[in-house]
């Protein structure tokens, strides 16, 4: 990697990834030479699928794009940020309720490491309502989920929840 190249992590749960997560990293590549899909481990929560499916799904959905990577981390996401050479965190905004959970993030991330800029991409307006945890009630009770997934999630959940 290229000391000059500007790396961003997109860090999240992902579960499942989302078209509007989809059009965010899209739209980072406008501002980025590469972009890491970077899967958060969390011990509290108990996921639809997996962090070895989720990472295969974004790996096959971003398959023709060589800027794009996607890893699993624990820990602080500014650590991971580091250990990549990153210094830009991407955070998508749907309304102004994600922008009140995320911008103390963002405070925070920045307090610990303060060469890290978090940077904010609205979704589209087509796309603001759906989240993951939509998508993971609505495939709960066994709703079609797949116009809000890439397909590649699409066909492992389904997969995952016969």
């Amino acid at each position: 990697m290229k000391t000059s190249s500007k790396v961003a992590i997109f860090p999240g749960s992902f579960d499942p990834f989302t078209i509007g997560h989809q059009q965010i990293v899209e739209q980072s590549l406008d501002l980025f030479d590469e972009v890491i899909i970077a899967i958060g481990q969390s011990a509290t929560k108990v996921p639809l699928l997996s962090t070895e499916l989720r990472l295969e799904a974004l790996l096959e959905t971003f398959a023709q794009s060589p800027r794009i990577k996607a890893e699993a981390f624990s820990g602080l996401v500014v650590d991971f940020a580091r250990k990549k050479g990153a210094r830009f965190l991407i955070r998508g905004l749907r309304n102004e309720t994600d922008l009140a959970f995320e911008l103390p993030m963002a405070h925070t991330n920045r307090c610990l490491a303060g060469e890290i800029q978090t940077v904010f991409l609205p979704t589209s307006p087509e796309r603001a309502f759906i989240s993951s945890t939509l998508v993971r009630e609505i495939a709960k009770h066994r709703g079609d989920f797949t116009p809000f997934v890439p397909p590649a999630f699409a066909r492992r959940m389904k997969a995952a929840n016969p």
